[in-house]
């Protein structure tokens, strides 16, 4: 019900296993211990610590597709000291259950919040991926021959369920973290949330949105419209050959105009944070900031042309979505993210200025020092 077995011709599977079919081989998968789970998250928390990277938003606590949930070693590391980042974890939002499962969640952040780790958002993947055919579009994707065909990707929540999940999450002061993809999961999850404002009033939950590979024009202005902030991964907006070979051929040409559209939200006034969806793909801010102000992939061949020109923004506008825009996604706005007086010592120091380079070096520059409330956790 959640996702496809691809089959060749005749009906036999091929072996590939989209979104929630790759469950009938994930349970089968050996679980890892806890000293496993606490030894991974200390690994990653130093790999990140030497990009520059002092807290962050994790998409996935709890049980999903056969993975281990890290919820215990977040929590053993929060409690001895040694989760030196600070850390906002989002609970799974079990999609083949509905709002029974809230004060579960409720539970859940109660025990999930120590120390540095804060559980208090709540995850909700609304759709799949471009590339395979589940980001949901609002129009069918186009067939090899460039005709429509008969698949416009999945909501895995449906629509209506989505706008009460959403707003009884609201009203018990959960943010929600949408995945959306597709323009119509982006849709939906600006639906849910303008449902949730109207039910519930102004809050300060902080809604965001996700991935935002591909945004309908007419959506852009809603995300100021409706306090909900433009979760970007810059990394991905660029020529290669997952976009060129991939996507933009199933998209059109008039889709495949509307992806990434960092540009078009930040002149509408809305807010960006930005992250890397790692590990898919590179957690390296300074490698997506290339991306976001070249919208050109640091390791491209020469010539490689730049995509959509128009939705590139500048250096303090990417800097600021990794710093300031990210901060007040966690709600740690009002203590880091900024230098200022008064602010915890969240510092992270460069080999260089990359003002002062031209904006295709931007991904040469590298991380010296990290700083998380004046210790030093990279050097």
């Amino acid at each position: 019900s959640d996702g496809r077995v691809e089959r060749h011709p005749d009906g036999t599977p091929t072996g590939m296993l989209q979104e929630g079919a790759a469950n009938l081989v994930g349970r089968l998968v050996p679980q890892v211990s806890r000293e496993e789970r606490v030894a991974g998250l200390l690994r990653a928390q130093r790999l990140l610590h030497s990009l520059g990277i002092t807290a962050w938003q994790d998409a996935l606590l709890g049980e999903h597709a056969n993975l281990t949930d890290p919820t215990d070693a977040y929590l053993a590391c929060a409690e001895d000291g040694s989760l030196t980042a600070r850390v906002v974890g989002a609970l799974w939002w079990d999609r083949a259950r509905g709002t029974e499962q809230i004060e579960e969640l409720l539970a859940r952040r109660a025990a999930g919040t120590r120390g540095r780790l804060r559980s208090t958002t709540v995850k909700i993947m609304q759709d799949g991926v471009a590339e395979n055919g589940t980001a949901a579009l609002l129009s069918p994707y186009l067939d090899g021959c460039g005709c429509a065909s008969d698949n416009s990707g999945i909501s895995f929540v449906p629509p209506e369920n989505l706008k009460t999940y959403v707003t009884e999450l609201d009203s018990h002061g959960f943010q929600v973290h949408f995945h959306a993809l597709g323009d119509r999961a982006v849709r939906e999850a600006l639906d849910a949330v303008e449902a949730a404002r109207r039910a519930n009033g102004p809050t300060d939950t902080r809604p965001h949105l996700a991935h935002l590979q591909v945004v309908h024009p007419d959506d852009i202005g809603r995300f100021r419209e409706l306090g909900a902030t433009a979760n970007l991964q810059p990394l991905w907006a660029a020529h290669e050959p997952q976009m060129d070979e991939l996507t933009i051929p199933f998209l059109g040409a008039e889709r495949a105009s509307w992806q990434y559209p960092f540009g078009a939200l930040l002149r509408s006034g809305a807010t960006l944070a930005a992250g890397s969806d790692w590990p898919v793909s590179s957690p390296d801010p300074l490698q997506g900031i290339h991306v976001a102000v070249n919208r050109v992939a640091p390791d491209a061949p020469a010539g490689t042309p730049v995509f959509l020109p128009g939705e590139r923004i500048g250096l303090h506008d990417a800097l600021c979505a990794y710093t300031a825009g990210s901060a007040y996604v966690n709600h740690l706005d009002h203590e880091t993210g900024t230098v200022a007086e008064g602010f915890l010592a969240d510092l992270v120091v460069l080999d260089r200025d990359p003002f002062a380079g031209p904006p295709e070096e931007i991904s040469a520059t590298r991380v010296e020092q990290t700083f998380v409330g004046g210790r030093r956790v990279f050097g």
